[in-house]
């Protein structure tokens, strides 16, 4: 069976090619998650929800929104396995972050008619080449017809950074949802990419041409056999190495490598993602 990648997992080899061998050769589990992602699944669930009541004509004031993902937050925060990273900052604070990302977007977007769901949370699975040696997977958060209709790919962000115009025309993860929307619904659609930027209220768009996205599908092809071809994955030290999951493993803080999962070779230890992380 063809192996399935992501953007998460091209972005991890990216990034740290010792994180990508804990992650997706040794699969190892991770022994703690950041504040911020932590949050970041808290918020998108509650939208995912509140969708989810709007297409059954019953839109939640906000007080309920709020209450449920005060109630997720609780019920799923363990502080011995919730990290946060940021001096100063405290478990309040990221409680309030979330509120404040969902105040914003429910105030915005209220009474949510502006569009069309297609997809919520949805999984798209496509190939990058004809025969099918290159494929990948994503989760789009949703998936909207517009108003003019155009399709559009919209995407949550919780945290303060803000990109450029410059770095979201070549922004990779959506552009590569694009390729699987379009298989779904057309390639005759427009669609528009679109982030939403929710402690700071702004949302952001973009397009790709054909050209863009053929240059695209051989960049990314390259980098997947890039991928394939290595074997060693040596730790690369960056300033995301406080939120990795693995430090505890890792050479480059004094750890040691663990062995795969037991039954499970090295090489056979690379499964698709359930979740594409925002």
């Amino acid at each position: 069976m063809t192996e399935l990648y992501s953007h998460s997992r091209l972005n991890t080899f990216e990034n740290c090619r010792k994180q990508f061998e804990f992650r997706y050769i040794l699969d190892l589990p991770e022994d703690s998650e950041g504040v911020e992602a932590f949050v970041g699944k808290r918020v998108h669930e509650v939208l995912e929800r509140l969708y989810e009541f709007v297409g059954r004509e019953q839109v939640p004031s906000l007080n309920k929104v709020i209450d449920r993902y005060k109630t997720n937050f609780e019920e799923h925060y363990n502080p011995e396995r919730i990290r946060i990273v940021k001096s100063g900052l405290d478990k309040k604070f990221y409680l309030d972050l979330g509120i404040r990302c969902l105040s914003h977007f429910y105030r915005r977007h209220y009474p949510f008619d502006a569009d069309e769901t297609l997809g919520l949370e949805e999984r798209v699975i496509f190939d990058l080449d004809p025969k099918g040696e290159y494929a990948m997977q994503g989760i789009v958060d949703r998936i909207v017809r517009a108003r003019d209709g155009a399709i559009e790919i919209q995407d949550y962000k919780t945290g303060a950074y803000i990109p450029s115009q410059k770095k979201l025309d070549s922004d990779r993860q959506l552009a590569l949802y694009q390729i699987g929307v379009a298989e779904q619904y057309g390639s005759d659609q427009p669609i528009r990419l679109v982030w939403h930027y929710l402690a700071k209220d702004r949302t952001c768009t973009s397009t790709r041409t054909p050209e863009e996205l053929a240059a695209l599908k051989t960049e990314v092809i390259g980098l997947i056999d890039e991928i394939r071809a290595t074997r060693e994955f040596p730790a690369k030290k960056n300033r995301l190495c406080d939120w990795c999951g693995y430090k505890r493993f890792c050479p480059a803080f004094g750890g040691t490598t663990p062995e795969p999962r037991a039954n499970q070779p090295a090489a056979e230890a690379d499964s698709p993602l359930p979740v594409e992380a925002s």
